[in-house]
């Protein structure tokens, strides 16, 4: 193992500490005692490595490497503390880590760049405990309303303004815009797919993330006795959906990548063993980096879902319950990324992400991009979640390859 990937290893030990779940992994959810400690931890490392340190009013913690000609342009790169319940030693801290050792090196290397370079530990995103999520960064960028939290409360009916409270932070002035010296984001996640395993690459450099639409259908029909309804007379909706959900998903396969669908959940009432079923109810979820493809396949499934729910003389009611556009990444970060990462000799691939990340709440604000590290097995949001401590550190390389680019050059 490499001194980087060491380093590295050790700080997300060190960090997943804080919140270390019984069951092996990390549970630390937003303003509780463990998320607490993790900041606090993250608030020594930066402090004793000589940064300017600060929270905001809402507990997104800052560290920042002044610049020398330009310190009123700062280039910002962090993730979340926060966890899923359960979650791994990766997703989201690994952002973290891996910004504040790319800040230390170049730090060491370089001396002080031309414009900062701040670390942030952005204080929520995954909406583990309460029913928000993107609080941290929202807030960063000057979105959040404080209205969307104030009445909300947690799994154990704890108020979100309480829990923010008592863990010493408060509400920001959601009046104001955002802050005008940052230049640029850039974030650095582990893939929480398998595309990059699978391909043999170390690195990922992302040109966009993926819209997604989510929908419950309700299929309507007739409960009946099983054994004296004939076939003919039936409002089946288990059925009717069956046939539904095979079109949609035949449909979204013959599109072909990166059109992705997906049935998760099926409600059936009355869900017994003897009675044709009456009610039906499934999620689908569809996703494309290109908002014309996603409006378009869309229209193909009210396509087939009406058609269908006609032949089988069933009801149907669609809502469309999120509509979130594709977020295309800064066209400039993502070329000089490549450049880097083709002079450094780094395995890469130019990829889209298939999830939401704090990079889609910045990308409409200021120039972002996101750098990838292979998920062993795909796998993400569970102890298991894992990256080869070597695919860490060429991530790190490509992300202090694009701060560099972006810091310490005119």
């Amino acid at each position: 193992m490499t001194n980087l990937a060491k380093e590295l290893t050790d700080m997300l030990e060190a960090l997943g500490s804080h919140g270390k779940d019984p069951a092996g992994g990390v549970s630390r959810f937003l303003y509780t005692k463990e998320w607490i400690d993790a900041q606090r931890y993250l608030e020594k490392e930066m402090l004793d490595e000589g940064l300017d340190v600060h929270f905001d009013e809402i507990g997104n913690l800052f560290g920042t490497l002044k610049g020398s000609k330009y310190p009123n342009e700062t280039i910002l790169s962090g993730s979340h503390v926060d966890t899923v319940g359960n979650g791994g030693y990766y997703d989201g801290q690994f952002g973290i880590v891996a910004a504040f050792i790319a800040i230390k090196h170049l730090k060491a290397k370089y001396g002080q760049p031309l414009r900062n370079i701040e670390v942030v530990s952005m204080a929520e995103e995954e909406g583990s405990r309460f029913p928000y999520s993107f609080w941290g960064s929202k807030n960063i960028v000057g979105i959040a309303k404080n209205d969307d939290v104030k009445d909300i409360t947690d799994f154990d009916g704890v108020p979100f303004v309480e829990a923010m409270r008592n863990a010493g932070f408060d509400f920001r002035d959601d009046t104001k815009g955002m802050r005008e010296d940052l230049k640029a984001f850039v974030e650095i996640h582990n893939e929480q797919g398998n595309v990059l395993e699978a391909e043999e690459k170390s690195v990922g450099v992302v040109h966009s993330i993926v819209g997604q639409r989510r929908f419950n259908i309700e299929i309507s029909g007739q409960a009946n006795h099983a054994g004296t309804t004939p076939m003919g007379y039936r409002k089946d909706t288990v059925f009717a959906t069956s046939q539904m959900v095979s079109e949609i998903i035949t449909a979204a396969r013959k599109h072909g990548d990166p059109l992705v669908a997906t049935v998760g959940k099926i409600d059936v009432t009355p869900n017994v063993v003897n009675v044709v079923p009456g009610n039906t109810l499934f999620t689908l979820d569809i996703r494309h980096t290109e908002k014309d493809a996603l409006v378009q396949f869309t229209e193909e499934v009210n396509e087939i879902l009406n058609r269908l729910a006609k032949e089988h003389q069933v009801g149907l009611t669609i809502d469309m319950w999120m509509d979130e556009d594709p977020v295309p990444m800064d066209k400039n970060i993502v070329d000089l990324m490549i450049k880097q990462c083709d002079e450094n000799g780094l395995n890469y691939k130019l990829m889209h992400s298939g999830a939401g990340h704090d990079s889609q709440i910045f990308a409409p604000k200021i120039p972002t991009a996101m750098i990838f590290v292979p998920s062993r097995d795909g796998i993400s949001h569970n102890p298991a979640e894992y990256t080869e401590p070597a695919d860490l550190a060429e991530g790190v390389k490509a992300l202090m390859g694009a701060l560099y680019e972006l810091a310490y050059k005119e």
